[in-house]
């Protein structure tokens, strides 16, 4: 895929900005909290580039490939903590925000789980994820991630 506009050659300062709101919002949580909304988020907006970036990260940072899998089917998978839910919930709700206001299932165990100074910054994460989804899909941006060990080794 070739980017059809890079947007740090476009708008360096507000993209360094946007990259610093990123940064803060990332280091706002649990790191797994944070790779699993990005990349729940991602899977709903067809964002090839983040969920290949997040999906890399989180393995980086110990998550499990059955984890990552399942993600897609996080309520019918045990393997997700009551806190885990909660913020896959409440990405879920906001990222499809225009297919209708059915917030208050999703708030009540957003509620149960997070403080309301940890519910304003996954609300901000879970924003940002979608600017960077819409960013990178809009404008064609592709970010290759190394290939896992992994992986490098089942295929030899």
């Amino acid at each position: 895929m070739t980017p059809r506009l890079d947007p740090f050659a476009a708008s360096p300062a507000l993209m360094k900005k946007w990259m610093g709101v990123s940064m803060d919002a990332a280091a706002s949580l649990e790191w797994n909290i944070i790779e699993l909304v990005k990349i729940r988020s991602s899977q709903i907006n067809g964002c090839a580039n983040c969920i290949n970036m997040h999906t890399a990260e989180a393995r980086a940072k110990g998550e499990t490939e059955q984890r990552i899998y399942l993600l897609s089917a996080w309520r019918e998978a045990p393997c997700y903590t009551e806190r885990e839910r909660a913020a896959l919930g409440w990405t879920e709700a906001l990222t499809r925000l225009s297919e209708g206001h059915a917030l208050e299932p999703a708030r009540q165990a957003l509620e149960a789980e997070f403080t309301e100074e940890e519910q304003v910054k996954l609300t901000l994460m879970i924003n940002v994820i979608n600017g960077w989804n819409r960013l990178a899909v809009g404008f064609g941006l592709w970010v290759s991630t190394p290939p896992i060990p992994d992986a490098q080794k089942a295929v030899a």
